[in-house]
């Protein structure tokens, strides 16, 4: 007797919706706490502070990014389910639907959050790997990693690859520019 078909395989596929969401928390990450790690670097020059100072970043962030996608997909799907009751006469609760909306809602915090400390992570490693040029390889790994997330935005989009990873880079060496020189004294 062949089991195979009582047992569904359950594969993990990656929805367009979680790309947005990897996507603007990567970006969140990287270069936040990429702004995080330029501070702190141009006010010691101990790789323990900036570290630091840099994974209270990444935490707080991926915390605020996690709620915040919390807060606002828990707004719009519900209000979504409550413009679907209106027609209907009747409440969605406890339906396939509102379970669906729950589902999403949960999904897309996740990856908003996670990414968001994945990324932050990209600026982070140098100054935990490195003795030397931790700041100069933290701000080439954050570009290079931008120019993958606009490869991958572009793949998203079904447009230019290129035109996303160079857009996306330009803003990573814009932030870095208007970072680094706020720390000019």
């Amino acid at each position: 007797m062949n089991n195979t078909g009582s047992f569904k395989k359950r594969r993990f596929k990656l929805k367009t919706e979680h790309g947005r969401y990897i996507i603007l928390g990567s970006i969140d990450g990287i270069l936040a706490v990429l702004g995080v790690v330029i501070g702190t670097s141009h006010v010691s020059d101990d790789p323990t502070i900036v570290i630091n100072a840099a994974l209270g970043g990444a935490v707080a962030l991926a915390l605020t990014n996690g709620v915040g996608s919390y807060l606002a997909e828990s707004a719009v799907e519900f209000g979504k389910l409550a413009e679907m009751e209106k027609p209907l006469l009747r409440s969605l609760n406890s339906t396939r639907l509102e379970e669906e909306a729950k589902k999403k809602i949960w999904s897309d915090s996740f990856f908003h959050g996670g990414a968001s400390f994945l990324g932050s992570l990209v600026p982070i490693l140098p100054f935990l790997l490195l003795d030397e040029y931790m700041l100069e390889v933290a701000i080439i790994c954050s570009i290079v990693v931008l120019s993958i997330l606009g490869v991958y935005s572009g793949k998203l989009a079904k447009q230019s690859m290129i035109k996303h990873s160079v857009r996306m880079v330009a803003l990573g060496i814009m932030i870095v520019a208007a970072v680094t020189m706020l720390g000019l004294e």
